[in-house]
């Protein structure tokens, strides 16, 4: 049975934009029970400004809390300050943003595509030099809310430029979840083709309710680890309508009734649900969320 592996980005991408802020303490706690659920990588923090993402404050505890030789904990980082902070909180794995487009970066990170693409540069590099795992996010990556429409070329580009850089693997991000599974087919398939599956990450987020069928489509091009967030937490503050992101038990249950593995015991990611559910105080949960509690009771 062939395996994909799930990095669930819930406690950083999930709660950094959501209405209620999780202690570090508890976002341990979350990030225990994805780990005890099965779940073998996971987006633990992101070393940016509390005054820019507050819902991130406490980065250093959080690494500070975990066994790190449980799972793959990764920490987001934004510029060159952030990945000391993390190399410091002892992270292993680090992950670069690099938005597609000129304005989601100025948004985002308030720097141009060009000075974006260079701090990325210098920061994988560095990453590599210092015996740490190194990944990019390619953001916004089939549209953007300011922009419009990205060119397929813009991200084939940007995704040389980190690979070349360092990154071990670069994740091609649905950043407001303006993806359709043609299209997806498209770009996923330009991508395999040159820089091979192996290397390629896919995350998606649900605002217009076809992220798991394009998580099924970039399976079907070879890709063989996503992205998901428990519960369909998530969305980025700076990005207008990005909506919560694929929901990891709905990404489960469709891949391991396709056939696949995931090492992922339902029942307890069920059980994370709940727990996220309890310390967001407001109903999560993705689309086959009652027919899996049925199924479990």
């Amino acid at each position: 049975m062939e395996r994909i592996v799930i990095n669930d980005v819930g406690p950083r991408d999930g709660l950094q934009n959501d209405p209620t802020a999780v202690s570090p303490s508890d976002r341990i706690r979350l990030i225990n029970a994805l780990v005890d659920a099965g779940i073998a990588a996971v987006e633990a923090a992101s070393f940016v400004s509390p005054r820019a993402v507050p819902k991130m404050a406490g980065a250093h505890d959080v690494f500070a809390g975990l066994d790190l030789a449980r799972a793959d904990f990764s920490a987001l980082i934004p510029n060159r300050k952030g990945y000391e902070l993390a190399k410091a909180a002892g992270a292993k794995s680090v992950g670069v943003v690099l938005s597609a487009t000129e304005t989601m970066n100025q948004k985002n990170i308030n720097m141009s595509l060009d000075k974006a693409t260079d701090v990325c540069r210098e920061v994988l590099q560095q990453a590599v030099l210092d015996g740490l795992t190194a990944r990019a996010y390619v953001a916004v990556a089939v549209e953007c809310p300011y922009e419009g429409l990205v060119s397929p070329e813009k991200i084939e580009q940007l995704s040389e430029i980190m690979f070349a850089s360092g990154a071990s693997e670069v994740i091609i991000a649905d950043t407001i979840g303006a993806a359709n599974p043609a299209q997806v087919a498209s770009l996923f398939s330009r991508l395999v083709s040159q820089f091979g599956a192996a290397r390629l990450s896919a995350h998606f987020h649900d605002t217009r309710a076809m992220a798991l069928a394009n998580a099924w489509q970039a399976v079907q091009c070879g890709i063989r680890k996503l992205d998901a967030s428990i519960g369909g937490l998530g969305g980025c503050p700076f990005a207008p309508g990005a909506a919560g992101n694929l929901a990891t038990e709905d990404l489960v249950f469709m891949l391991e009734q396709s056939g696949y593995e995931t090492g992922v015991d339902m029942n307890r990611l069920l059980s994370a649900v709940e727990l996220a559910e309890t310390l967001v105080q407001h109903p999560v949960g993705g689309r086959a969320l009652a027919y899996l509690k049925k199924q479990a009771a």
